[in-house]
């Protein structure tokens, strides 16, 4: 999660620079939260389910 959230962040800095703008840092750091988000509510979904099949 930590590490999806950081890509994001150094993504966003990198297309700041180039393209000499200050909100894309912001919108693709937000989008990484909530994509990892996504991906752990899913994953701890899955196991809930497994589990209770057991």
């Amino acid at each position: 999660m930590g590490a999806t959230i950081y890509l994001g962040n150094l993504l966003g800095k990198w297309l700041d620079v180039k393209y000499s703008t200050t909100f894309w840092e912001s919108l693709i750091t937000l989008f990484a939260v909530f994509v990892s988000m996504y991906l752990v509510i899913s994953q701890v979904l899955k196991l809930s389910k497994d589990n209770k099949d057991d």
